[in-house]
């Protein structure tokens, strides 16, 4: 008898502790969830960030509110994400160039990605993209080369100090032994705006972010990182098609949530999102500014930022670039 009591006892101890877990995950979302956004809004990463707050906002009715914090190449929201509450109210669209790089780059970069987050689910994947002004003379991969011979150099821009787009610069001024000034912005828009204007000679960002003045003949398509070409952009050649032999990678968007995070509230988060993404309006939003809707289950995620932080290890050390 007393064995029993003892179990039950147990049993209803065990109840009492999981059932408040139980009824929040149930009941979330019970306020606005902040969705915190690594790069000044119009950049690609704003842009699918929105489209994913809006079909959540209008079709499940869950307010979601975009709050845009650039800085030191996506880390500052970042880190910002991972300090905050474990609840599932705030969440981060992590990408390479914070993710998979800043830890690797700045010793006091404020999280740990292997250890700091709850990966909810990848989002979207796009191609990056090299680009020049629309009505300049630098239309090669061959032109950079030659414009990175010259006593000038080439003048490079990006979204930040330690950016997927300052390795590649790295990598891209190795590879054509040129001369080549990185100029660090805060986003895609920003960088771009210098590019058209003729201040800057060639900008790496992610395809949503330049497809609309690629189109508008503002912009020049010279090469995309990936190892294959992008389907927005089928005319425009891989940087290996074009003779730059460096690694392929591509430009993905997805959803963490702070370590500590219930799981049953990441698996809530992970299935609205999933649900969302299977809308065709949506599907077709993203396809047109460029993107793949992708989605999936938490765990292939999971396993997915493993192997690409694993990557983006050894792009950094190719690229020879130091942060102190």
């Amino acid at each position: 008898m007393k064995k029993l009591l003892s179990l039950l006892s147990a049993f209803f101890a065990a109840t009492v502790c999981i059932l408040p877990a139980t009824l929040s995950a149930q009941e979330f979302p019970n306020k606005p969830i902040r969705l915190l956004v690594p790069f000044t809004p119009g950049g690609g990463t704003d842009f699918i960030s929105r489209i994913v707050a809006t079909a959540l906002t209008e079709t499940l009715k869950w307010p979601v509110v975009i709050d845009n914090r650039p800085g030191a190449a996506g880390n500052l929201a970042v880190a910002q994400a991972a300090q905050a509450a474990p609840d599932g109210y705030t969440i981060v669209m992590g990408q390479p160039d914070n993710m998979m790089v800043g830890p690797y780059l700045y010793p006091n970069v404020g999280y740990d990605t292997s250890k700091s987050f709850a990966p909810i689910v990848q989002v979207s994947e796009t191609s990056n993209i090299l680009v020049t002004n629309g009505s300049g003379s630098l239309v090669s991969v061959a032109d950079l080369i030659s414009k990175g011979k010259t006593e000038s150099g080439l003048k490079w821009a990006t979204s930040g100090n330690g950016s997927t787009g300052h390795l590649y610069g790295g990598l891209f001024q190795s590879a054509g032994s040129i001369k080549l000034l990185q100029v660090p912005y805060k986003g895609a828009a920003p960088a771009l705006a210098d590019v058209m204007g003729g201040h800057v000679d060639v900008a790496m960002m992610s395809v949503p972010s330049v497809i609309g003045l690629v189109k508008a003949g503002k912009l020049t398509p010279v090469a995309v990182t990936s190892s294959q070409r992008s389907a927005m952009l089928p005319n425009t050649p891989t940087l290996n098609e074009a003779g730059s032999k460096v690694i392929g990678t591509t430009n993905w968007l997805g959803l963490f949530a702070p370590a500590g995070t219930p799981p049953a509230i990441v698996d809530r988060l992970n299935a609205a999102v999933n649900r969302v993404l299977l809308l065709p309006e949506v599907r077709q939003k993203m396809s047109d500014g460029g993107a793949t809707a992708v989605g999936g289950s938490v765990e292939n995620f999971r396993t997915f930022v493993q192997s690409d932080y694993a990557k983006w290890g050894q792009i950094v050390k190719d690229s020879g670039v130091k942060l102190e």
